[in-house]
């Protein structure tokens, strides 16, 4: 731009050398002749700056474009990026979940399995005694063992329950959980009571 500006003055100034010297010689061209002449290197000038303008137009219009290209560009690629860390964000927290519940339904097979033990060897060290045992370690043999067995059962609901929040949201946490657990220390105890007696 700075340069088309420059090669105009430089132009004009060449002129105004010229007509300088002919108004010397006295050789001015005739008004008419000057006058056309003004008039085409106006012209040539109006409609080399109505093609700057023209170009210059286009060029903004070009850089605007790209620059809107690349903004929507980069908001897409954020937008993906934002969407990937979501993603990754909930697949941690799923996985977290899917290990807390892996864990605590471990924990109940385990309750199970300890109480069915004990119940079985609460049995077998009551069953030789029983024909000549009174009615108090009858009736507590009995007890320890209702309660393991129920203890049992009690930890069969809380896997059930465990392992259905993991596809539903529910809290791990159940009270057939705790209330597995009282029962199998219940049991445990009365059975070993029924040594005692």
């Amino acid at each position: 731009m700075n340069f088309a500006v420059l090669l105009k003055a430089f132009d004009a100034a060449l002129m105004f050398g010229d007509a300088v010297r002919r108004l010397k010689k006295g050789d001015a061209p005739p008004p008419a002749e000057a006058a056309d002449t003004r008039l085409a290197s106006l012209g040539s000038e109006a409609a080399g700056t109505q093609l700057e303008a023209r170009l210059t137009n286009v060029i903004v219009a070009a850089l605007k474009e790209a620059f809107d290209r690349d903004h929507a560009r980069l908001e897409l690629e954020r937008a993906e990026m934002e969407e990937q860390r979501r993603r990754a964000d909930e697949a941690r927290r799923l996985e977290r979940r899917r290990q807390a519940i892996e864990g605590e339904l471990a924990r109940m097979r385990l309750l199970v399995g300890a109480a069915l033990v004990g119940w079985i060897v609460a049995v077998l060290l009551v069953a030789g005694r029983l024909d000549d045992a009174s009615s108090a370690l009858r009736v507590t043999a009995a007890g320890g063992w209702l309660l393991l067995i129920g203890a049992s059962g009690a930890a069969f609901i809380a896997q059930r329950h465990v392992s259905a929040g993991l596809f539903d949201g529910r809290p791990m946490g159940t009270r057939w959980a705790g209330t597995a657990l009282a029962l199998f220390v219940g049991g445990l105890a009365l059975s070993t009571l029924t040594l005692l007696l």
